[in-house]
C-alpha cells in the first residue's frame, strides 16, 4: 500500500483563503442577489500595462513562425529578463547582484516554499507572527514542527509576534534559529522594516550562521525614501539572504505568472558533516531539476516592464491600489477603528472592533455588510484580534466598501 505523507495531516484547518472561499461562497448560495464586495485576497483587478500586452503578443507571434519559434528556455530564465532585473532592481540602487544569481520562476509563493528542498528538516526555523500562512504551512508539510495546537501554532517553530503593543517589530530571538522568514512590505500587516531592524537581523544571521528568507514581493509599494527596498542594500545580507520578488502585485501579473529569487553565489550553509557549501548551485540544481522555466512571451512581458513606457503604467498602478488603501484607511479611522498599514503596501490591518474575534467579525460583515475580508487568525495566533483589507479592487468598490464599512460599526 502506497503510503502518503503525514505531514499533511497536520494541516486541519485547511489552508486560509479556501476556508474563506467556502464561506463566502456558502453565504452567496443562501443570498443569490447579495452583491458582495470581496477585499479578502491580495488579487489585482486592473488590467495588464499596455507595453506589457504589447510584449507579450509580439511574443506569442515569434512563436508563430519557424524562424523565431523557441522550445525550451533555459529554467533559470532568459538573459534578456535576467540582466534587466539586475540593472533596474539592483545595479540602479547600488546593489552588485550578478544576473547568474537571478533564478525567474511563476511566483513567489511557489519558491518561499520550494527552497526548503535545499534545506535538511533539523533546521530550526523562525516565522513572524502573524506571517503569510504559505511560510508555516510548507515548513509542517516538510516534516519540520510537530502537531499544531487551537490558535495554529506548531511544535518546532520560533514565533516572533508583532502587534501594536511593540510597534509590529520582531523582537530577534532569544534562541538560535537557522532560517528565518521576513516579509516586508508586510503581508499582512502593512507594515516596513527599518534598515536598523533590518540590519538587526542581519547581524543576528551572521553570528548563529541563519539564512534569511526575505519575501519583497511588495516592494513597489514603498512610499517612504528612508525605507529599503532590498535586504542587499544591507551591509552583509548577500552573505545571509535569499530574496524573492514578485511582478504579481506591481504589474499584474497574478494570472500570468512570473516572479523570481536571488540567490548570492556567496551564500552558504553546512552539510551533515560541518563542512561549508554554496547554496547557489544547490538551488540550481533543484531549479533546473522541478522547474522547465516561465514562458517566453510572458518573460517577454516581464521584460517590458523595465521599459520606460513599462516603468511609467507600473507606477500608475501602484497609485492606484496605493490610493484605494488610503481611501480604506481613512475611512475606517473616520467611524472609530483603528488602523495600521495602506501607506507602503497595498492591505490595511485593523483591531477588530469591540473586541471580537477575527472570525467573528468576519462573519458580521459578511453577512451585515456583504463584505469580504481577511480573518488575523488566519495568519497565526497573534494575528487574532485584527483583519486584514486588501486594495486591490476597482475604485468604486473601494468607496462603496466604505460606506458598507460605516453601516456594519455604526
Amino acid at each position: 500500500m502506497a503510503l502518503i505523507n503525514d505531514n499533511f495531516l497536520k494541516l486541519k484547518a485547511g489552508y486560509l483563503f479556501p476556508e474563506i472561499a467556502r464561506r463566502v461562497n456558502s453565504f452567496c448560495d443562501a443570498n443569490p442577489d447579495a452583491n458582495v464586495i470581496k477585499l479578502g485576497i491580495g488579487d489585482v483587478t486592473e488590467p495588464l500595462p499596455p507595453v506589457i500586452v504589447e510584449a507579450i503578443h509580439a511574443g506569442v507571434d515569434e512563436l508563430a513562425s519557424r524562424e523565431s519559434f523557441r522550445g525550451y528556455g533555459p529554467e533559470q530564465g532568459y538573459d534578456f529578463l535576467r540582466k534587466a532585473i539586475v540593472e533596474n532592481d539592483y545595479k540602479s540602487r547600488g546593489i552588485d547582484i550578478e544576473a547568474d544569481e537571478i533564478f525567474v520562476s511563476d511566483g513567489s509563493k511557489c519558491d518561499t516554499g520550494n527552497i526548503l528542498d535545499v534545506f535538511g528538516q533539523a533546521n530550526k526555523v523562525a516565522i513572524v507572527d502573524p506571517v503569510y500562512p504559505v511560510y508555516v504551512d510548507t515548513n509542517v508539510m516538510d516534516g519540520r514542527t510537530g502537531e499544531g495546537d487551537d490558535s495554529g501554532r506548531f511544535e518546532g517553530l520560533v514565533y516572533c509576534p508583532v502587534t501594536a503593543e511593540n510597534d509590529f517589530i520582531p523582537s530577534l530571538p532569544n534562541e538560535h534559529v537557522d532560517l528565518i522568514y521576513l516579509c516586508y512590505p508586510n503581508n499582512p500587516t502593512g507594515t516596513v522594516a527599518t534598515k536598523e531592524t533590518l540590519q538587526q537581523w542581519i547581524d543576528y544571521a551572521k553570528e548563529h550562521e541563519s539564512i534569511i528568507l526575505f519575501d519583497a514581493a511588495y516592494e513597489a509599494f514603498i512610499t517612504d525614501p528612508e525605507i529599503p527596498h532590498s535586504i542587499y542594500e544591507l551591509d552583509g545580507a548577500k552573505d545571509v539572504a535569499i530574496e524573492f520578488r514578485s511582478f504579481s502585485k506591481n504589474a499584474g501579473f497574478t494570472g500570468t505568472r512570473c516572479a523570481f529569487t536571488v540567490v548570492p553565489k556567496q551564500l552558504t550553509g553546512k552539510t551533515s558533516s560541518g563542512e561549508s557549501t554554496a547554496i547557489h548551485p544547490i538551488w540550481n540544481r533543484r531549479h533546473c531539476t522541478k522547474f522547465n522555466g516561465v514562458s517566453y512571451p510572458i518573460q517577454r512581458g516581464a521584460e517590458a516592464a523595465y521599459s520606460d513606457a513599462g516603468k511609467q503604467q507600473i507606477s500608475d498602478l501602484v497609485s492606484f491600489y496605493l490610493t484605494n488603501a488610503k481611501i480604506l484607511r481613512e475611512g475606517l479611522e473616520a467611524v472609530g477603528i483603528t488602523v495600521y498599514g495602506g501607506v507602503n503596501a497595498p492591505y490595511v490591518w485593523l483591531k477588530t472592533p469591540g473586541g471580537s474575534t477575527s472570525w467573528d467579525f468576519f462573519d458580521q460583515l459578511l453577512q451585515k455588510g456583504h463584505l469580504v475580508g481577511t480573518p488575523g487568525s488566519g495568519f497565526g495566533a497573534a494575528g487574532e484580534g485584527y483583519f486584514r483589507l486588501s486594495a486591490f479592487n476597482s475604485r468604486e468598490n473601494v468607496e462603496e466598501a466604505v460606506k458598507r464599512f460605516t453601516d456594519v460599526v455604526s
